[in-house]
């Protein structure tokens, strides 16, 4: 431990007797690293978060869903980078001054791509950066072109946005009117080729309709019929059950007389409730049953006494006419069978009698039905398209806001230049030292007795003191106030730097 105490000792005094060495090592690395500092541009650097609202109910309404406003932004913001935009920055900035060939406009669009960064934060937010480090601009101009920059990328982004690709929507619009018209000209070449058929053989003419379309209707009618007709034979068999279990006459006279009209006003109820669709196990049908049961019992107690006279019973005559009714509906339901019958029997008859007009009839029909069916098709599409491309140019793809804008940048993004300054000082400083610790290795010199004894195995037997006049030791206080004064400049001149580069920092406008 002593040993490596005493090697220490000995080296901070090889390095005191170069001092001046390490001294001007220091200052010749200093300067040449500051000037080196110096050269370095300053980048300013200007940034913008812009937020896009992606939903929007009348756009989903049109048919303008997220996926393809999103893809509409993704677009916009692929597209802010192209050279065309890159271009349009360039001349509306001070980045086009001096720029007259198409060489020069190619190097500041690729070197402007380079400086601008459009970074997705989330889905819908976005970051625009700029830098400028341009040796032509002072650290004031470099620091207000980029935040030129970045405000002309938000018009871009919000004219593009507002565009909304109307361009290609209106070549669409363009192409699909030209393909209407061709549509149109052919249907009503078709419409006319009909028409002129149906002149010749109105037999077939149905209104435009198809053979086998008007066969295809006849037989579901039929269908239908059929399960209408089951229906009203049903309902038909229903009323016919009632009509038959109710009497046609009550008797109104004799000691029963008043028992058998109540009979006969229960059972009318009873029919009427039956009429209306009440089932069996309705509360008001049971009770009603009850009655009849009670009153037939009390009339068959009472016996036969006094003579009956019959009247006609009303509840017999309202099942009568409803049982008209649904015989008539019945018969006029198998009447429209019947009617579709006969057409599928005649167009049946017209196929075998004639098929070789019935085949051109059906291609006729056909060749219309298409070429009507892709029109119609066509024109909703192109109302659609167009109510889409009116609500881009009202609306834009998307909602655009600004959250924060591009302000000026009052500080140097990079360099970190006080942090240089400080590591060229240390560096100058290391370097300095380890020029004078190599130095005195080198040389052939012992700052101790004992490490001369050991570099020689010899024993030394003393050492003897430097003894300085007065006039030596005051010519040995002068140079050492020299060498701190020498010193304090190398930081006086470290902190007049720090000092030019915050007043520099502090003067950008």
């Amino acid at each position: 431990m002593n040993t490596l105490l005493e090697d220490f000792r000995a080296t901070l005094h090889s390095i005191w007797q170069r001092r001046w060495l390490a001294l001007a090592v220091a200052w010749v690395v200093c300067v040449l690293g500051w000037l080196g500092v110096s050269m370095v541009p300053n980048t300013y650097e200007s940034r913008a978060r812009i937020f896009v609202q992606l939903y929007d109910p009348l756009a989903a309404q049109v048919g303008i869903n997220d996926t393809d406003r999103k893809a509409a932004i993704d677009k916009v913001r692929d597209s802010l980078t192209g050279t065309l935009n890159l271009e349009r920055v360039i001349r509306s900035t001070r980045l086009g001054e001096n720029i007259t060939t198409r060489k020069q406009m190619d190097g500041a669009v690729a070197g402007l791509g380079k400086a601008i960064k459009i970074n997705a934060d989330q889905e819908n937010l976005f970051t625009i950066t700029a830098r400028s480090s341009s040796m032509r601009y002072s650290d004031g101009e470099n620091a207000r072109l980029s935040r030129d920059v970045v405000q002309k990328l938000i018009d871009i982004f919000r004219e593009e946005n507002q565009n909304g690709g109307q361009g290609e929507m209106k070549q669409t619009l363009q192409f699909l009117d030209q393909q209407l018209a061709n549509r149109q000209g052919e249907l009503q070449a078709a419409e006319q080729r009909r028409l002129a058929f149906e002149s010749q053989h109105p037999e077939l003419a149905q209104g435009g309709v198809s053979l086998i379309q008007r066969l295809e209707q006849s037989r579901a009618s039929i269908r239908g019929l059929d399960a209408d007709i089951a229906a009203a034979q049903s309902s038909l068999a229903a009323i016919q059950a009632q009509v038959a279990s109710t009497p046609q006459t009550v008797a109104v006279s004799g000691p029963t007389g008043g028992l058998r009209g109540q009979l006969a006003q229960v059972q009318s109820d009873l029919a009427m409730m039956r009429a209306r669709g009440l089932t069996e196990n309705h509360p008001d049908v049971i009770t009603a049953r009850n009655q009849i049961v009670s009153l037939r019992q009390q009339i068959k107690a009472e016996g036969n006494s006094g003579v009956a006279s019959g009247t006609p019973n009303p509840a017999y005559s309202s099942l009568e006419s409803i049982r008209a009714e649904r015989q008539a509906n019945l018969q006029s339901l198998q009447a429209r069978r019947t009617a579709a019958e006969g057409e599928i029997a005649q167009i049946t008859s017209q196929q075998f009698t004639n098929p070789e007009l019935m085949q051109e009839a059906q291609n006729i029909s056909r060749d219309y039905d298409v070429l009507k069916s892709q029109y119609d098709k066509m024109l909703t599409d192109r109302e659609n398209l167009r109510l889409k491309g009116q609500v881009v140019s009202a609306r834009g793809t998307a909602k655009v806001d600004v959250l924060d804008p591009p302000v000026l940048p009052r500080a140097p993004t990079a360099p970190n230049r006080p942090l240089l300054l400080l590591i060229v000082l240390a560096g100058g400083i290391v370097a300095g030292i380890g020029v004078a610790f190599a130095t005195g290795e080198l040389q052939s010199s012992f700052s101790t007795t004992s490490k001369l004894e050991r570099s020689t195995g010899l024993p030394v037997l003393g050492a003897i003191s430097q003894t300085l006049t007065a006039e030596g030791a005051a010519s040995k206080a002068r140079r050492t106030r020299n060498f701190y004064a020498a010193s304090a400049a190398l930081g006086g001149v470290f902190a007049l730097l720090l000092a030019m580069e915050f007043i520099q920092r502090g003067t950008i406008a």
